[in-house]
């Protein structure tokens, strides 16, 4: 790997772990669902107690794009520092431990980080989703 390739793989570790705010937004709208679920169930709407459990369901989904992104910061930094040495080596590893099949070709760093992105993003959309099902159990619960 050339020093850009390192470069990049550290850039976008410090990235994903930039985002582990987002991850623990989730996480805490998981929480407060789930809490008020719990306290308050039989007073709130049925609209309310459907929006709060969606937001703990969604939650699922987020919890497992948060652990993704967590893993995948590791194997940048990984990749950053040479303690994992090259793309090849990666996958190697990834497929010993059951984790990815072996690729037919290995793909480009490009294509990783790209994809690495690709996930952020629809992590952060999980969370907006939560958050708007929140939101919208407390605005329908005002209406009862």
């Amino acid at each position: 790997m050339t020093d850009n390739d390192r470069t990049l793989c550290a850039t976008t570790a410090s990235l994903l772990r930039a985002a582990g705010g987002i991850a623990a937004l989730g996480l805490a709208l998981s929480g407060i669902a789930l809490g008020v679920l719990a306290l308050t169930a039989r007073s709130l709407s049925l609209t309310s107690c459907m929006g709060l459990g969606a937001v703990a369901i969604i939650g699922v989904l987020e919890r497992y794009l948060a652990l993704r992104l967590r893993f995948d910061a590791g194997l940048f930094e990984g990749l950053a520092h040479g303690t994992i040495t090259s793309l090849p080596a990666l996958d190697n590893a990834l497929s010993r431990t059951g984790l990815r099949q072996v690729p037919d070709a290995s793909r480009s760093l490009a294509d990783r980080v790209l994809g690495t992105r690709q996930l952020l993003q629809r992590h952060g959309i999980t969370v907006a989703c939560q958050a708007a099902m929140l939101l919208l159990a407390l605005l329908t619960q005002d209406l009862q």
